[in-house]
């Protein structure tokens, strides 16, 4: 596995910024439209958690649920940009994920942060 598959964040040509600061340098917020999220829930499948147990017992990264988890925060961040979309914003503010476990047969993974209009300072 290489190092795509355990990244992850946003892609450069995106029309919605997303970023964890509370502004953009340059740039300042026009019109904030308020929270959005998005949200997933993935069950782990019963090989990756008869292989996640055998390498607990002798250590090291478990290499199947990391790349698990990356998926699923991309996911639930593709659908927090989509719905920022939706709503009208072109960046999303204070970004962050919320990792729980969900009934003990999965994890949910939620995106959030606050949906905003965004333009250069220098616009009157």
């Amino acid at each position: 596995m290489g190092i795509t598959d355990y990244g992850g964040g946003q892609a450069p040509s995106s029309d919605v910024l997303v970023v964890t600061t509370n502004d953009v340098p340059g740039y300042r917020v026009r019109q904030v439209i308020g929270e959005v999220f998005g949200l997933t829930v993935r069950s782990r499948h019963l090989g990756s958690q008869i292989g996640a147990g055998l390498k607990s017992m002798i250590g090291g990264e478990l290499k199947g649920l990391t790349k698990t988890l990356v998926e699923t925060r991309n996911q639930a961040m593709e659908r927090l940009v989509e719905q920022a979309r939706s709503r009208g914003a072109n960046a999303v503010l204070m970004f962050r994920f919320d990792v729980t476990e969900a009934a003990d047969v999965g994890t949910e993974v939620c995106a959030y942060g606050t949906a905003v209009v965004i333009e250069p300072a220098d616009t009157v």
